[in-house]
């Protein structure tokens, strides 16, 4: 039986009162649990043909609502399901637009384009801009670059940038409601020179009218959602008939554009709900998110504002070392702009005879290393932390643990470390490990049936089909001379398809091998061996005239067994597949490319592993997660890496910015840049100057990274160690620092 906390009682009041409320709630503090005993509560209130309306962010968080709000309607006695409604902002605008899709364009049978297939069209327009604007692109650059580095950095660098910006341009346009012909009139009118805003708006252009061809991306369908709201009244009025509450989850992460429809939706006279945390704005600098709207909403003069401050879920000394980073951020952070950062409610411990009571203190479980003592380079951060948690997870076998870092590439190799180590793990970085597996085994025989004459690729895909055994050490001084031998063939053909009569000797100089061949038993292996695979790499040029989903398939049959990994690859032959026939004329060097971004971790790619479908820490393993991914979790112990002044900078001049680009002219932030540059367009009273929005960005970032830091501190129930590393050494580049936060915490804590 739910037993509410104080605060948790005072919310409830809102059962009698209704109206506008707005809750600030620290983590742990179980909103998603006091959202749903509300929802249940408030189904009283409204008639057969009305529903109590649950926003959330995210699909994982829509079941676990479902879940809970059943489970308190079942203790009432009532039928469950009914009564209510739990969905994403985006399904909801999906549903909205779906009712009156004429009013706004559209056919009645629009498609709605995901996020993958948006992100490859996007791909493909900002790299035909680019191949039609170097002259510009090379405006931003830095003129001492090297033609040879300039080369590099158009193959490597330059088009993921362009496609960054061009997409925060975009979804920036629509949360205002811009068309790109909105834009373009404004452009027009300008008296301004502003080459980055034209940039996004040539971009933006073209991307909207091929997707127009296709359908509506999501950030389209909460555009349009918005503006069938506006032009329908009656529509909009049955809609507030419909959803006569409205309960908002993770209220900081809603845009501007989202909070427009709730408000539409609730009505001046309305009801609606709104539960948050500020303090865990962590997406804005790459969403349109704006956690100062939620502030801003709790000191409306219609809105009932409250606090919910009781957690359960740290040990008292973790709770005063987070409420301490809230003090030092306001109080004695050295940039002033940045103060407002983090603001209470501070984090309170639950009461004695709580259903939830904190875990019993470990002040000595809390550890800083010594920075004077301790300075570690990246690579020996992640042997310190692997060595760390295999000792601890020997430990305590029942007990969950994470490892949360500031990016994925190195989360990346923080499991390829314990994997080495044999230290159990699972991970929630872009995609997982045996996700990014699959796809590159998949990638690279591609390769080779796309470029069969390419020895060195030949000898890769032979370490590649023997990867399950490779580490076999009875075997491995074979694998190792049949992959040399494969890479040095002049010409493949003369081993995959030789001419009649050749046969392959290995005793002999003049042999497939060297002199250094294997012998005896050995050479009978190898032998049989080369022969076997010769056999498959024929099947897979046989197969080589299929369509590129059927080719995947037979190539599945040969490389895999695990479950998981056939369905992954039926997942990617649909993928591709739906590619194909967006693409006609796409051969299989795009295809690799696709599967290639997979494997590399700059796509993400939901597969089949448990940690893809929906979470829950397990004992005895340890977790891989990025800081932000980790958002909503929780574990026993927390390690946070990398906590130095590049991955959480303080507006300090010894700090670097991830953001700012080493190669472009002035170090200049151009996302920021030409977001500025769109603000000037659409408010001509704002004032651009140039290398202005590269300064506000700073700060902008220095803001999220002390909530992220914030995050990864409240996602640790007992133990906390958090570390930092010196970065990559180049040349001319100072070693990193401390976080200025990590300092104050690690002065504080002594």
């Amino acid at each position: 039986m739910f037993q509410p906390r104080k605060s948790q009682k005072k919310i409830l009041e809102y059962i009698e009162k209704g109206g506008y409320m707005g809750v600030s709630a620290v983590p742990g503090s179980g909103k998603t649990h006091i959202l749903s005993y509300l929802a249940s509560e408030l189904i009283h209130n409204i008639n057969d043909d009305q529903e109590v309306l649950i926003v959330t962010l995210v699909n994982a968080a829509v079941d676990n609502f479902r879940n809970r709000i059943d489970t308190f309607i079942e203790q009432k006695g009532l039928l469950k399901g009914f009564g209510y409604r739990v969905c994403t902002l985006h399904s909801l605008a999906h549903e909205i637009v779906r009712e009156r899709p004429s009013l706004v364009g559209l056919d009645s049978d629009f498609e709605i384009v995901d996020d993958y297939a948006a992100t490859q069209l996007l791909s493909e327009v900002v790299d035909n801009w680019l191949s039609s604007n170097i002259e510009f692109v090379n405006t931003l650059l830095k003129p001492e670059l090297r033609p040879h580095k300039v080369s590099q950095l158009y193959k490597n660098d330059i088009p993921y940038l362009l496609q960054s910006i061009a997409k925060s341009f975009i979804k920036r346009a629509k949360d205002y409601r811009l068309t790109p012909s909105n834009v373009a009139d404004l452009y027009h009118q300008t008296e301004f020179d502003l080459p980055l805003a034209k940039m996004g708006l040539d971009i933006y252009h073209e991307y909207q009218y091929r997707l127009a061809r296709t359908g509506v991306d999501f950030d389209d369908l909460i555009r349009l959602a918005a503006q069938t709201l506006t032009l329908d009244d009656d529509f909009l009025q049955r809609l507030r008939y419909k959803w006569s509450y409205i309960l908002e989850d993770e209220a900081q992460d809603s845009s501007e554009l989202q909070e427009h429809i709730l408000r539409s939706l609730a009505g001046t006279n309305g009801n609606w709900v709104r539960v948050g945390d500020p303090n865990q704005a962590i997406y804005e600098t790459f969403t349109t998110a704006r956690p100062e709207n939620l502030r801003k909403f709790l000191k409306e003069d219609n809105v009932w504002g409250l606090p919910m401050p009781e957690s359960g879920r740290s040990t008292i000394s973790i709770i005063n070392l987070a409420n301490y980073l809230i003090t030092w951020t306001q109080e004695e952070h050295p940039e002033s702009k940045v103060r407002a950062a983090l603001e209470p409610p501070f984090i309170k411990p639950t009461s004695l005879n709580d259903p939830q009571p904190n875990p019993a203190d470990k002040p000595h479980e809390i550890y800083f290393p010594e920075p004077q003592r301790h300075q570690f380079s990246p690579q020996r951060e992640i042997e310190l932390v692997t060595k760390s948690v295999d000792k601890w997870l020997k430990e305590n076998p029942k007990k969950t643990a994470a490892i949360l870092v500031p990016r994925n590439k190195k989360g990346a190799n923080v499991t390829d470390a314990l994997r080495q180590a044999h230290v159990e793990y699972v991970e929630l970085l872009s995609s997982t490990a045996s996700t990014r597996s699959t796809a590159g085994v998949l990638a690279n025989i591609l390769k080779h049936v796309a470029k069969p004459t390419d020895s060195k690729q030949l000898a890769k895909v032979f370490q590649v089909w023997k990867r399950n055994e490779w580490e076999d050490e009875s075997l491995m001084h074979i694998f190792k001379e049949i992959k040399k031998t494969l890479q040095k063939l002049p010409h493949t053909e003369t081993y995959l398809w030789p001419k009649p009569g050749f046969e392959m000797r290995f005793s002999e100089k003049s042999s497939f091998f060297d002199e250094n061949s294997p012998t005896g038993e050995d050479e009978k292996i190898a032998y049989d061996m080369l022969i076997e695979f010769r056999n498959i790499v024929r099947v897979w040029h046989a197969a080589s005239i299929l369509q590129i989903d059927q080719l995947l398939l037979r190539l599945a049959q040969d490389l895999f067994e695990r479950p998981a990994d056939l369905a992954l690859t039926h997942k990617f032959a649909l993928m591709l597949r739906q590619t194909s026939r967006e693409h006609p004329d796409w051969r299989l060097p795009q295809f690799i490319q696709e599967l290639a971004e997979i494997a590399k971790n700059k796509r993400r790619f939901v597969g089949f592993d448990t940690e893809d479908t929906g979470f829950e820490p397990p004992p005895g393993k340890v977790t891989i997660a990025t800081m932000h991914r980790a958002k909503g979790l929780e574990w026993d112990r927390v390690y946070l890496m990398g906590v130095n002044n590049y991955n959480f900078p303080s507006s300090q001049p010894q700090d670097s910015y991830f953001s700012e680009k080493w190669y472009i002219q002035d170090s200049l932030n151009l996302q920021a840049e030409t977001l500025e540059q769109l603000e000037l367009l659409r408010l001509p009273d704002h004032v651009y100057m140039p290398g202005e929005a590269t300064l506000k960005g700073r700060i902008e970032v220095v803001k999220e990274r002390l909530r992220l830091l914030y995050v990864g501190i409240t996602r640790a129930k007992e133990e906390l160690i958090v570390i930092w590393n010196t970065g990559r050494q180049i040349q001319g580049k100072l070693p990193n620092q401390p976080s200025l936060a990590w300092l104050a915490l690690q002065n504080w804590w002594g």
